[in-house]
């Protein structure tokens, strides 16, 4: 792999998450703000933030069909960037109709869910090591949702200024990040035609839905310890939901307003040093160990939010929690999966893991915690609605997250080696 391909798959990863960081991260402030008014705002956030996962369930087929059969893979992103910057630029519109809003949310990610696949097969296809170049790579996506959280909050992790939309106040809660992200992504789309072509590999096979959707690895539930294992993430990703759509509103409201985009970044900067750090902590502690401790992470941070909702340093505590949270249970889950599927099927077991938890668990939880939001009457548009009710609305997940935990350390009792902390596979 040359240097130019290097540079262009890393600003390839830099601009696809870009555009996903700068409007998702806010969005909840914004809908509180256009849909102040309107009945069960609370549900209204929860489902906007579920068409992330609605599409997240259907994106498989595109891939695996589209992708793998007919069109080159950076051909196929390009046009889908393009047409979801259009979309989001008509979500950035529609101010009266949280079922318009919701319909058109949704549109978009069905457009993008896949291209975060794409991109994914786009660099494996032309770099000459995946375990050596890939992480380096993929790197730059995190960048990129940082980049995208300092330039909407004018701050560099709220803690100096960096002005680079003057003359916008508290531009998490206007339509500025949905257009923001519009423009980026017509560019990025624009890009990506330059992209190394990327043919489609599986031209001429048959086609199997059920290898799409990678349910060939239900296979692996034959291992009781992987069927715990699976449960387990389905539920942690119920509670996982909360704080990917209501974190920022209830930060904002709570203490940093129009500086919370920056201060959320610094969950994306602790996930680069876990993520270094997951190598060092695997041989030391095992499979078990490390999934545990990232569930006990959620719940300790929903705790701190829950019981310290008017404490600024709690607040960050809870986010820079985010490394943990992520990558001691999802990167070590992706490689136990790794290690217990056979060779043949582990392309098919990573995608049903992610269908199972970016899809069903985070499904299940947006809708949730819009329910539980709108139950317990809060108020989520000013800082006496969440201080009245932060503690019940975030002891539910953090509970949620506890009982998993507990089950998880009850039921996990895998003893081979692809759950030891010796493991080489």
């Amino acid at each position: 792999m040359t240097s130019v391909v290097r540079m262009q798959l890393s600003l390839m990863m830099f601009l696809q998450f870009f555009v996903w960081g700068a409007f998702f991260v806010p969005m909840g402030a914004y809908l509180g703000v256009i849909f102040k008014d309107k009945e069960g705002l609370n549900s209204i956030i929860g489902n906007a933030y579920a068409t992330q996962t609605w599409a997240a369930i259907f994106a498989p087929i595109i891939v695996g069909f589209v992708c793998d059969r007919l069109f080159n893979k950076e051909k196929v992103n390009g046009v889908l960037q393009i047409l979801g910057g259009a979309i989001l630029w008509w979500c950035s519109t529609i101010t009266d109709s949280p079922g318009m809003f919701f319909w058109a949310m949704l549109a978009f990610f069905i457009a993008y869910m896949p291209t975060l696949a794409l991109v994914n097969a786009i660099t494996f296809q032309n770099v000459k090591s995946i375990e050596d170049d890939f992480p380096q790579i993929r790197l730059w996506g995190t960048i990129g949702w940082i980049a995208a959280g300092l330039v909407v909050s004018e701050s560099l992790f709220g803690i100096a200024p960096f002005p680079v939309l003057p003359g916008i106040e508290n531009a998490g809660a206007t339509a500025l990040p949905l257009r923001l992200s519009a423009v980026v992504a017509v560019i990025y789309g624009l890009y990506s035609f330059t992209l190394p072509a990327s043919p489609p590999q599986g031209r001429g096979e048959p086609i199997s839905l059920f290898k799409i959707l990678g349910l060939d690895a239900l296979l692996l539930f034959k291992n009781p310890s992987y069927f715990v294992f699976a449960l387990c993430s389905f539920l942690i990703c119920i509670p996982l939901a909360f704080y990917y759509a209501r974190t920022y509103e209830f930060v904002s409201a709570m203490a940093f307003k129009d500086r919370s985009a920056g201060v959320m970044a610094l969950g994306q900067v602790s996930e680069i040093f876990f993520m270094a750090a997951v190598p060092f902590f695997l041989k030391r502690l095992g499979v078990k160990k490390m999934l545990l401790v990232g569930m006990l992470a959620w719940a300790l941070r929903y705790g701190l939010f829950g019981l310290m909702p008017s404490a600024p340093a709690m607040l960050v505590l809870g986010i820079v929690l985010h490394g943990i949270c992520y990558d001691f249970f999802f990167v070590t889950g992706q490689l136990y999966t790794d290690r217990v599927a056979p060779k043949e099927i582990r392309t098919s077991a990573q995608a049903f893991l992610g269908l199972l938890t970016y899809g069903a668990g985070m499904l299940v939880g947006n809708y949730i915690l819009g329910w539980w939001g709108d139950k317990i009457g809060l108020d989520p548009t000013s800082q006496e609605g969440w201080v009245a009710d932060a503690t019940q609305f975030w002891l539910l997940p953090a509970g949620l997250a506890a009982g998993v935990s507990v089950l998880f350390f009850l039921t996990f009792w895998d003893k081979s080696e692809a759950a030891s902390a010796k493991s080489d596979s």
